[in-house]
Formats: structure tokens, C-alpha cells, sequence
């Protein structure tokens, strides 16, 4: 039987559920650094990266030689019944270097909504309380709680409601959404006002760097007036930094650049390059609130993804990532700039973590052009994502270890089609 891409979309359609999108109709067949070829050979440069999972590229030697090394000494005896070093030495070297002072502690999960619903817990054991406040725009996962967290109703939560509660949003303040700090903090004042007293709300959880709602940053002041209102009233603080964190924002933590300290925050996505694993590291007062038994999971902290994820925190520092991400974010700004055009729109970036928003001639949100773009970069081999609240924006997740003559001819492509 031939194996193209069109065969395997039909054989795909057939099995799986209509909900499960795919952005682009091609099968992978090998990739290397920030480049995929599919099964019919084509070749693509890729700007996505698995949604800015693959920090380190795709299939770094380095990562997948500790992968191999542990595959010949075991995949799995799950945590909470056998330990193993490798997954002490990640929370060791964690709790190192996360941007929060004192005593901390760390674990490890599987998906970043798992992260994300452990803090919750964490919280709500820690502070006895059930109220959770998130933002606008923010995006936390799939699952039932995390949907409820995600500030996006299309297409996350539709139809799949009721969400878990009690959870509320405030404003995210930011000038291309036409949010002042201020307006930001009197949302929040609202919600304590009109929905849940302060005395009830056991955590505060927030993107530094939104994701999916459109890289989006938050600033040093906001992020202290939150730390403040958190010490007031005992609301634990959690940054999420499923998608900004490990060298995107040119910081291995994107809150390290904020001056503010979580109580407790998330990693995932380019964590293990592409293995899958989660972390939770906070503070340890917090962190040992919940009871034996109630944290854990039977996949989670895989000791081929514990490997892996040591091996990323040495590439990271060996090949200067941080300094890299930065040059790339740079060099990707001063390009759009250069191009003088006006269908161009806000463009903001943290490092290499870079969104850029196409506008019609009202300067409204054009989400066509946007769609256009994608479409015509992937026909001529350069895989684009796009995100915000109206869809107009795209953003760049291009590994970190993009080969400079790769990123130029991706940038060209895009240049061609927009200037066309």
C-alpha cells in the first residue's frame, strides 16, 4: 500500500474524533534541528516547534544519546514506588535555579495542565480556600479545571461547560489591548467586590508571557502591585511558565526578568525537549501542604524524560541559548521593522519568544491575511502558528538552535509573501 500524506489524512479521518484538529495535512517522517521532512520527502523549516516544545531543536544529539543510555537501564517504575537519581537530580537543579528564594522543592508531572491543576491543589491544601483568580486571555490547558482557568472561550470551552469553580477573571493589562495597569487592578477590586472575598481566594495564577492568548507581556510594576494584593490578603501567587519558560524570553525563567517572586510556578513544553514532562516548584512551606498520597501520578516524572531534561539545562548553558535567544528575537524584530509595512502591527517579543499582528487598512485585527500568510508560508515549506484572542497574530517558536542560513530563508519567506 503507497503511504503519502493524503492516505494517511484518510486513514486518520477515519479513527479519529473531529475535535482533535491538525493545522497542517503532512505525516513527519524525520526532523532534525528546525527542519522536518514529511513521508512524501518534502521539506519544511519549522517555526512552531511542536508549540515551542523543542527549545533545544529536534532530535539534539546530546538529548537523545541520555535517552538512549537510560533506555538500556529502564523506562519506568513509577515514582511513588521506586525512586530513581536522576529524578532527584532534576528537582535538585530546579529548585537551583527557579527565581524563588529560600527553602524550595519541586516535583514532576506529565502535561503542563497537570502543573498547572497541582498548583491549584497545592494552593487550596496550603490556604484551606477554593477561589482561584486568572486573566483574561491566559491560556492553562485542556482539562475540565484548566479550561475553567483559560481565559479564551473559542475553541477551548465550548459546549464542554459547566467549568469547575470557583474561578474568576480579571483583566490583563496590556497597551495593544487597550488595558491599563490600572484598569487591570480595578477588574481584580470588582471580583472581590461583586464575586469572592479576598479571605476566600487560595491562588492568583498568571502567564509572565501569555501564550496562546497572544505573547502578551506582563510588566515588573504589575507583576508587584499582584505580589502585593497576594501578601495582604495570603493568596498564593503562581506564574505559569508552561510555554515562556527554558531560554525562550533570553531568561531560563521568563519571570526572572520581573523583579517578583512566585509562590509557587510551572514548567512543561521545552522543558525535556520534547519528552513529556511537567514540574511544579514553589516555595517549600506551600509545596508540603497536601497529605502523602496526594500528589503523584503514575507516569509522572518518567525517568527517560528526567534524563532528557537534564541533558536540555546543559545544552541551554553550553550553547549559550540565553544569549541566542535574545540575538534571534532581535534579529526577527529588526526584520519586520525593515519590511515598513503597514498591514504590520504590534510587534512585541521577549527573546525569541515573538508575536507579530497583521492589521487591515482600519488597523483592525485581519484575520484573513493571517490565515493567508500560514496557508502560502506552508505551501513554500515554512510551518507558521498563529494565537490571540482574535487570531491576527502570529508567533514565532523557532528552536533556539535554528541554524542562522535556516532563519533567514524562513524570514525571506515570509518577506515574499507579504510584500507580494
Amino acid at each position: 500500500m503507497t503511504t503519502n500524506n493524503q492516505s494517511l489524512l484518510e486513514r486518520r479521518k477515519a479513527v479519529l474524533p473531529t475535535g482533535l484538529g491538525v493545522a497542517f495535512p503532512i505525516f513527519a517522517e524525520k526532523a532534525k534541528n528546525s527542519e522536518v521532512w514529511d513521508v512524501e520527502g518534502n521539506r519544511y523549516i519549522d517555526f512552531v516547534g511542536g508549540i515551542s516544545v523543542l527549545n533545544t531543536g529536534h532530535s539534539h544529539p546530546k538529548i537523545t544519546q541520555r535517552v538512549h543510555e537510560q533506555l538500556d537501564k529502564f523506562t519506568h517504575t513509577a515514582a511513588q514506588m521506586i525512586n530513581y537519581e536522576c529524578y532527584v537530580d532534576l528537582a535538585e537543579k530546579l529548585c537551583k535555579k527557579a527565581p524563588i528564594s529560600g527553602d524550595t522543592k519541586a516535583f514532576f508531572l506529565t502535561t503542563g495542565a497537570e502543573a498547572v491543576e497541582n498548583c491549584i491543589k497545592i494552593a487550596r491544601a496550603k490556604t484551606g480556600r477554593p477561589g482561584v483568580i486568572s486573566f483574561v486571555g491566559g491560556w492553562h490547558g485542556r482539562t475540565l479545571m484548566c479550561m475553567s482557568l483559560t481565559g479564551k472561550v473559542l475553541p477551548y470551552k465550548k459546549n464542554f461547560g459547566p467549568m469547575p469553580g470557583p474561578v474568576f477573571h480579571a483583566l490583563f493589562p496590556a497597551e495593544e489591548l487597550n488595558v491599563t495597569e490600572a484598569q487591570a487592578l480595578h477588574s481584580l477590586e470588582m471580583i472581590f467586590q461583586a464575586d469572592i472575598d479576598p479571605s476566600e481566594v487560595a491562588a492568583m495564577i498568571i502567564e509572565p508571557v501569555q501564550g496562546e492568548g497572544g505573547f502578551h507581556q506582563v510588566t515588573p510594576s504589575f507583576a508587584k502591585s499582584l505580589r502585593k494584593i497576594c501578601d495582604e490578603h495570603g493568596i498564593v501567587l503562581i506564574f505559569d511558565e508552561v510555554q515562556c519558560g527554558f531560554a525562550r524570553t533570553g531568561t531560563l525563567f521568563a519571570s526572572e526578568q520581573l523583579g517578583v517572586e512566585p509562590d509557587l510556578m510551572t514548567s512543561a513544553k521545552s522543558l525535556a525537549g520534547g519528552y513529556p514532562i511537567s514540574a511544579v516548584i514553589g516555595r517549600a512551606d506551600i509545596m508540603d501542604a497536601p497529605q502523602v498520597g496526594g500528589l503523584g501520578g503514575t507516569y509522572s516524572g518518567n525517568p527517560l524524560a528526567c534524563v532528557a531534561a537534564l541533558a536540555v539545562m546543559e545544552v541551554i548553558e553550553e550553547e549559550n541559548l540565553l544569549e541566542r535567544s535574545v540575538e534571534i528575537g532581535d534579529k526577527i524584530e529588526s526584520f519586520l521593522k525593515d519590511l515598513n509595512l503597514s498591514s504590520i502591527g504590534h510587534i512585541r517579543h521577549k527573546g525569541a519568544m515573538l508575536a507579530f499582528e497583521l492589521i487591515d487598512s482600519e488597523g483592525k485585527p485581519d484575520t484573513d491575511a493571517t490565515a493567508n500568510l500560514k496557508a502560502k508560508a506552508f505551501e513554500q515549506g515554512l510551518l507558521l502558528a498563529s494565537c490571540g484572542m482574535h487570531g491576527n497574530a502570529i508567533r514565532v517558536m523557532v528552536p533556539l538552535t535554528v541554524e542562522d542560513e535556516v532563519l533567514q530563508e524562513g524570514l525571506d519567506i515570509i518577506k515574499g509573501i507579504l510584500t507580494a
